[in-house]
């Protein structure tokens, strides 16, 4: 044999190697793309929030609907069906505000015992914005009772309360009385129950960013 024919011999087999790794890489660039439009195709029940659900809320049945959606990659990070009935498990609790059609990220909810926050019904002592509704991020004021019609300078209380509620009366001296529900951190419950017992003047304006 020729140092010629040995030469072509190797550029021939070198060239099948390159055609058949050519044809592999192929191969592997249709399936990949097979995959993603099956993955992209499949859905999977996860719920959504019905109305917009506020932080330290319990989350019930009748708070969520199930929806099939696409999730690819992000299968398993939005709260799913405990069972094929379409069941939420029971004791759920929001750890932050849930926004109307939001799908429900399991990060979202948590069981009743790990969460820190609790509700009181408050009613403000001033005007309540109309921009404040449910889901909005609120301070609460309090001026102590000095002596009746007089009361000491405001501070604040609660430094971010998320509203559950708002029931206003315009009936009222004042039109834009109202009581609110508002979630509050559990270890600031002694000392908003104590301005309340103290008959303290409480304020609730919105957060800077927090209305709405």
């Amino acid at each position: 044999m020729t140092a010629v024919d040995t030469g072509r011999r190797h550029r021939a087999l070198w060239a099948d190697a390159r055609f058949l790794l050519g044809i592999l890489l192929i191969v592997a660039s249709v399936a990949g793309v097979w995959f993603v439009v099956s993955a992209a195709r499949q859905t999977v029940p996860v719920f959504v929030a019905a109305r917009t659900i506020v932080s330290g809320e319990v989350v019930s049945s009748d708070d969520v609907r199930v929806e099939e959606v696409a999730l690819g990659v992000l299968e398993g990070s939005y709260l799913e069906p405990s069972s094929s009935e379409g069941s939420l498990e029971e004791g759920m609790v929001a750890t932050r505000t849930i926004a109307s059609d939001e799908l429900v990220p399991r990060s979202a909810v948590d069981s009743a015992d790990a969460v820190r926050t609790t509700t009181v019904v408050l009613r403000s002592s001033v005007d309540v914005p109309a921009a404040v509704e449910a889901g909005s991020v609120v301070e609460v004021w309090s001026a102590p009772l000095v002596e009746p019609g007089i009361y000491d300078v405001p501070r604040i209380l609660v430094a971010d309360a998320t509203v559950a509620s708002v029931t206003r009366d315009d009936s009222m001296i004042g039109g834009g009385a109202a009581a609110l529900e508002v979630v509050i951190p559990r270890a600031d419950v002694a000392a908003v129950l104590e301005a309340m017992s103290d008959e303290s003047a409480l304020s609730i304006v919105p957060a800077v960013g927090g209305a709405g």
